[in-house]
């Protein structure tokens, strides 16, 4: 399978320079240099991962994210930042993106994300032995459907990103067990030891999570967090 990859930078060297190491690894590859572009190129593209950066005209980066969550939700996306956006990087998860890289950044660093990302795009549609998942799933008031990336609570709709739905799918998996965040960011993520990032990222998306699936998320019964290791899918 050739995946298809949007790469929207505002910066013309960098989104050229990004288009070509991408071409030369058989991706498929269309460019946007601002946020309207962004939005109608995903409309009629359809790619696979979005790398996305923050900072472009006509709409903002996150503008962009929110839109392409909400009608695109198994697609994959990650953010450009700059090294001191802190805030930018919570807001951008929040609005549904995946991951973020700061820049300046590694060409290869970026490559292996990708890679990363895009081997897992079949996982959550793949139906695994009964009794560890199957393609639907239901506990509580929530249904999961990880072939059709539908998910709702009490019969509405949830918007959920395919990354959610892989965190899901994989606490599905270990339900009753202690879940490491950095058995997450290993398994999931597809990072190694040796650039292990902050597990920050996790806890952002546990959050989001809980918004979504916790009928109070001040008091979780679905995602419990385990002081001093990670969390626990008690379903």
């Amino acid at each position: 399978m050739q995946h298809k990859i949007l790469i929207v930078e505002d910066e013309e060297i960098i989104r050229l320079g990004l288009q070509d190491n991408f071409e030369l690894e058989n991706y498929i590859v269309e460019t946007a240099a601002d946020g309207e572009e962004a939005i109608a190129k995903a409309d009629s593209f359809l790619p696979h991962l979005v790398i996305l950066d923050l900072m472009i005209p006509k709409k903002s980066g996150f503008e962009v994210c929110r839109v392409i969550r909400k009608k695109h939700p198994e697609c994959f996306i990650i953010m450009l930042t700059a090294k001191t956006e802190e805030t930018s990087k919570v807001a951008g998860l929040e609005m549904g993106a995946d991951d973020y890289v700061t820049k300046p950044f590694s060409i290869l660093e970026l490559l292996a994300r990708v890679k990363a990302f895009l081997r897992r795009t079949e996982t959550v549609s793949q139906p695994e032995p009964a009794p560890q998942t199957s393609d639907a799933i239901d506990f509580a008031d929530i249904h999961l459907d990880f072939k059709k990336y539908e998910a709702t609570k009490a019969g509405i709709p949830l918007e959920m990103s395919a990354r959610e739905f892989q965190i899901l799918k994989y606490f599905w998996q270990h339900r009753g067990e202690v879940v490491l965040r950095e058995d997450l960011l290993t398994d999931i993520w597809g990072y190694t030891p040796d650039n292990m990032p902050s597990t920050r990222t996790i806890d952002n998306h546990i959050v989001n999570l809980r918004k979504k699936l916790e009928d109070d998320q001040t008091n979780p019964k679905i995602i419990v967090s385990i002081r001093g290791a990670g969390y626990k899918f008690d379903a």
